[in-house]
């Protein structure tokens, strides 16, 4: 057995290290959605939120030792964790941590993601990890990190850098990665206007994930150096990572399947469109992302709900849904929900159709709706007879659609007050 690949070798790894999730992004592309809650407490997948998605990679790969970094409207995603994510034992070492912007060293928010880390610095000594993991909040996906450190180990790497790949003509919106062929990165570009493609592969580009592996102490080097560097933007991928590669030993990590060796499923659901549709995805006989996995089990706040009912079975008026997914708590009352998803606690009254949409929770529809094409966000009350996605100039009075014609309804649109924990 390769001992650099081996279960206890890679356990020494994850215990060494501490993982940090920036979850302070505004998540602006997502228009109304992050108006009052921060990109990572989304709701997504029926029952989660999007940073239980990086989280539970941490607590899959046997890291648990985690700090979560957040900023803008942080309350619902503060809330989140502490429901969910606090059942860890800090007599074994385990912990989930909440590090605002506390203006530790200087008074401001933090102004990039490196800056972000480094406001933080004391805390990371403090907790003494061998490697530091950075972690975006905001992405879906599921990964083992020990894989990846055991890879950082073996190349005897200072820098790893996660990554994907991505066609060409899309590339321009990622950091991308110039490599050799045994993957040692020789140029780092954000979001370039040419992208440079892959050795040998022409039409594709290899693409930042936004995840970090660091060694610890060199962590600190590059931080300190970079606070101190005038004009820098304090980013990783436009300012350390550049840098680093001068210097030091810079590594991508392709991020495939083990078992085929192709690209691994990982969704940015940045925007309205591509929340829609990675939502929509999941409904199908076999998605890419599969929730059903008991060996990578998704964890998150669960709240104590009855099973989901329906009800009535008349011709004009039954309850039912077909190539659907319904969570605990919803009762569909007389409807019909058809290739949809509707999260907990979301009721439907009779002779309303939903159809190809995403429903959050705690979301009520009203009778005689007809409701397609469309994200409902949480908290809801649509009144009976409501039409929404039939008439694009009508939606767009009332609602945000979205470039491929995705009807956003809130709360706020409809007049209704659903400010609070969110």
């Amino acid at each position: 057995m390769n001992t650099e690949q081996s279960p206890r070798f890679i356990s020494n790894l994850t215990r060494n290290t501490l993982a940090l999730i920036m979850a302070g992004g505004r998540g602006s592309r997502l228009k109304h959605m992050t108006m009052w809650r921060a990109k990572p407490a989304v709701p997504f997948g029926g029952k989660f939120r999007i940073i239980d998605f990086p989280l539970s990679n941490c607590i899959n790969s046997g890291i648990r030792r985690i700090g979560v970094l957040t900023q803008y409207k942080a309350h619902s995603l503060i809330l989140h964790i502490q429901k969910g994510w606090g059942h860890f034992r800090g007599e074994f070492g385990e912990f989930v941590e909440l590090y605002p912007a506390q203006q530790r060293i200087e008074a401001s928010w933090y102004s990039g993601t490196a800056d972000a880390i480094y406001q933080n610095v004391d805390i990371i000594r403090s907790h003494d990890p061998e490697f530091v993991l950075i972690l975006a909040g905001d992405h879906i996906y599921k990964m083992d990190y020990g894989a990846m450190l055991a890879k950082h180990v073996e190349n005897e790497a200072d820098v790893t850098v996660g990554c994907i790949e991505v066609p060409i003509e899309q590339a321009s919106e990622f950091g991308v990665m110039g490599v050799e062929d045994d993957f040692r990165i020789n140029s780092f570009a954000e979001k370039p206007e040419n992208p440079t493609p892959m050795p040998g592969r022409k039409n594709e580009a290899l693409c930042s994930m936004g995840i970090y592996i660091f060694n610890k102490d060199l962590l600190f080097e590059l931080l300190i150096r970079d606070a101190d560097t005038p004009n820098s933007s304090h980013d990783f991928g436009k300012d350390v990572i550049p840098h680093a590669i001068e210097k030091y030993r810079v590594y991508a990590y392709p991020f495939t399947d083990s078992s085929t060796g192709i690209q691994a499923y990982w969704r940015d659901v940045g925007t309205i469109d591509a929340f829609w549709e990675a939502n929509i995805e999941l409904i199908g006989v076999t998605p890419e992302l599969n929730l059903y996995d008991n060996e990578w089990p998704i964890w998150t706040h669960q709240e104590q709900l009855p099973p989901a009912k329906f009800i009535f079975d008349a011709d004009d008026r039954r309850g039912m849904a077909v190539d659907s997914m319904v969570s605990g708590g919803c009762i569909i009352s007389g409807a019909l929900v058809r290739r949809s998803l509707l999260f907990s606690n979301v009721t439907v009254s009779s002779y309303t159709t939903i159809v190809s949409s995403v429903v959050l929770p705690d979301v009520t529809i009203g009778k005689n709706c007809e409701i397609n094409n469309a994200i409902i966000d949480k908290g809801c009350s649509i009144p009976d007879g409501t039409i929404i996605g039939h008439n694009i100039e009508d939606d767009n009075e009332r609602f945000y659609v979205s470039p491929k014609g995705v009807v956003l309804v809130t709360p706020d649109m409809l007049g209704q007050e659903f400010h609070h924990v969110r």
